[in-house]
């Protein structure tokens, strides 16, 4: 046995560690331009790009409750449906790259606080669809919830499309 495999064996059982270094290795030398996010993702940069996010997601959050305040919040706040909708909501959050869908994800959770409202079980497939959503999706929300335009410039034109008679 060699000495490398000595320092192996002398780690914890449990230890995922010294696998996940000898695995990076191997992929980094077999396809050495994957060694820098490799390393970026075992070094924690990565982890701090996500922190980074909660970070927008909760000084948004702060912003938005500053001056707000209520028993029925307080009481709320303190379950454990708001702690796992709180912790869901952050950690999708984190994942997101969409600055939209952050602010998004804040407004969630600052809605749920200020009016808890909904089941849990409408929360979390409310959460699912905000995760499903792509950016593109967005626009096309953003387009259809817009007021049309009272005197559209030409037919044809995207306020023409997309106003609907209602007299």
């Amino acid at each position: 046995m060699s000495s490398d495999d000595k320092n192996i064996m002398a780690q914890p059982e449990g230890d995922p560690k010294p696998i996940a270094i000898e695995v990076a290795a191997f992929v980094t030398s077999a396809i050495p331009y994957l060694g820098g996010p490799i390393s970026n993702i075992l070094s924690g940069i990565g982890t701090e790009r996500r922190i980074k996010r909660v970070r927008e997601v909760l000084n948004r959050l702060a912003s938005d409750l500053t001056d707000f305040k209520s028993e029925v919040t307080e009481k709320y706040v303190r379950t454990d449906e708001f702690e796992e909708l709180l912790e869901r909501s952050l950690r999708q959050a984190s994942d997101e790259r969409s600055e939209e869908k952050r602010r998004m994800y804040a407004d969630f959770i600052a809605d749920d606080i200020k009016e808890p409202g909904p089941s849990y079980d409408e929360k979390i497939r409310f959460l699912r669809t905000l995760e499903e959503l792509q950016p593109d999706h967005l626009a096309v929300l953003k387009a259809l919830s817009a007021l049309p335009d009272a005197n559209p410039s030409s037919i044809g034109s995207p306020g023409q499309t997309l106003f609907v008679n209602t007299s």
